[in-house]
């Protein structure tokens, strides 16, 4: 039987690869009492610098006005915070609280853990190849 067209197509492996590496890992987020979107949003900002609403749709890969819905109800639940912009007062900056940090902290460890255990398969020198290739490509989408 020929190969399918979607068995060697890279949008499709990648999906596939995307969701083996987040399918298990999915119910340790909703155990958490997150959903995946508020989990990539804790996940982006509790360790960096605050992000505007645009920068940070843009990393959790939603569109702004969800990002900006959903930015409100989880500083409505404590977990962010919202403040102006210095450099730009009609625009939003973003940081994670104290209790969104510690909300997402074990989950970050979990996740660290469980792509450890899916890349066991893997040599130190693919691992490093797989993800040069992948920020390769994420840089090149233009």
């Amino acid at each position: 039987m020929a190969a399918r067209f979607v068995d060697n197509y890279l949008g499709y492996l990648l999906g596939q690869a995307n969701h083996a590496l987040y399918k298990d890992f999915d119910a340790q987020v909703r155990a958490r009492g997150l959903s995946s979107i508020e989990w990539r949003v804790l996940a982006t900002l509790h360790d960096g610098d605050p992000l505007t609403v645009s920068q940070l749709a843009h990393e959790v890969l939603s569109k702004q006005p969800t990002v900006t819905k959903l930015v409100q109800r989880m500083a409505e639940q404590g977990w962010l915070a919202l403040q102006s912009d210095p450099a730009d007062q009609r625009r939003t900056l973003v940081s994670a609280t104290v209790a969104g940090r510690r909300l997402v902290r074990p989950l970050v460890e979990q996740a660290k853990a469980h792509e450890a255990r899916l890349l066991r398969a893997l040599g130190a020198t693919e691992k490093k190849a797989l993800r040069q290739l992948l920020e390769k490509l994420v840089t090149a989408r233009g």
